[in-house]
């Protein structure tokens, strides 16, 4: 059996080990040779997708991961008020992995592997010739950007958040670091994430209105570090942000996954938790399809739509929800009814559970 995937990021080659996993071959077409740039970013990974990476992709490390047992949030507009509170005595609520990391467990081991190939697309020819290629019993794409994505893949829901994220890594003196905080500051949303005694990462949302620079950005981390002995920062990297979701999951013979199918703001940090849940699912029902001895073919993509459109389509909104909720301008009303929310032992039970498991109904 063939797989024929297209990209080369976090996404694919995730995917790519599930399918090898299964011994199914899988060949990776991607544009250029990818450099993996943005060295500051970190992945949030709910405890139950962790599970799933761990047995179903790739076993990390055990010091590749941080696990944070606390989330608070505060309001920077009423004097960094704390607003919400999230903790887990018992466990922990989520771990904090670095990209660059994953991204380079996975290429290497897959580059190891026999079942696997990379090869380097020439030009847009190929992606004519794929819509009619019959070597693969599936294909899928997973770069957002790519031609298939613009061409093919139209009917959807975009909406641009006109800002961008900005990342960077801080270093400090040692400490217990199993807190992630998030300030909503005037500015847009500051995410202290930790992943080590003595490094966190930052994700700070800005408005494009804000013509800030990069030192003007780090004074205004600096200034709302509640938490840290600062040494350093690093430059900091950024990205814009955006919001889409395809009401098309396939044409053809080709599915969307990951970042091509859905795009969230990164608040939440459940843009690749979304897509490992999306992961499992599509796992199972190719195991489902081996285990009873029929053809894994493009018969699948139908079957992974009914399965996760609807549930995708309500957490990706609810996340959107979430970033315009907290923009609320009155805050002094918002401020009150979150942590009315946030005592409320049924909301909490809720919340952690949808940042675990996603949407289940």
């Amino acid at each position: 059996m063939n797989a024929c995937l297209i990209g080369d990021n976090l996404t694919s080659l995730a995917l790519a080990k599930v399918l090898t996993n299964k011994k199914i071959k899988v060949f990776l077409y991607h544009e250029r040779k990818t450099k993996y740039k943005i060295r500051t970013r970190t992945i949030g990974i709910s405890k139950s997708n962790l599970k799933f990476f761990n047995n179903e992709i790739i076993q990390l490390k055990k010091n590749a991961t941080w696990k944070i047992n606390q989330i608070e949030i505060y309001n920077e507009n009423i004097h960094n008020e704390k607003i919400l509170n999230f903790k887990d005595n018992k466990d922990h609520l989520f771990s904090i992995v670095k990209n660059d990391y994953l991204y380079k467990l996975l290429n290497n081991s897959l580059n190891k592997n026999f079942l696997f190939k990379k090869i380097l697309i020439k030009n847009n020819l190929f992606y004519k010739k794929i819509l009619k290629n019959k070597n693969y019993d599936l294909i899928i794409n997973c770069e957002r950007r790519n031609k298939i994505s613009k061409d093919y893949f139209f009917k959807k829901i975009i909406k641009s958040y006109n800002s961008k994220a900005y990342t960077g890594i801080l270093k400090h003196k040692n400490c217990i670091n199993k807190k992630a905080i998030q300030i909503f500051t005037k500015f847009g949303p500051l995410a202290f994430l930790p992943f080590s005694k003595n490094k966190t990462s930052i994700v700070f949302s800005i408005d494009n209105k804000q013509l800030l620079t990069e030192e003007q950005i780090k004074k205004i981390i600096l200034k709302n570090n509640i938490n840290y002995k600062i040494q350093s920062i690093t430059n900091l990297e950024k990205f814009d942000l955006n919001f889409s979701f395809n009401r098309q999951y396939y044409y053809k013979n080709i599915l969307l996954f990951g970042d091509s199918l859905h795009q969230i703001h990164p608040l939440a940090g459940q843009g690749f938790n979304m897509t490992l849940r999306d992961l499992n699912i599509l796992s199972k029902l190719i195991d489902k399809k081996l285990n009873l001895g029929l053809k894994v073919d493009n018969y699948i993509y139908k079957e992974f739509e009914d399965t996760t459109k609807h549930l995708n389509y309500i957490f990706s909104t609810g996340i959107d929800f979430i970033y315009e909720f907290f923009n609320f301008k009155d805050k002094i009303y918002l401020s009150k009814l979150i942590r009315y929310l946030g005592k409320n032992k049924f909301f909490n039970k809720i919340f952690k559970r949808s940042a675990d498991r996603g949407i289940i109904i």
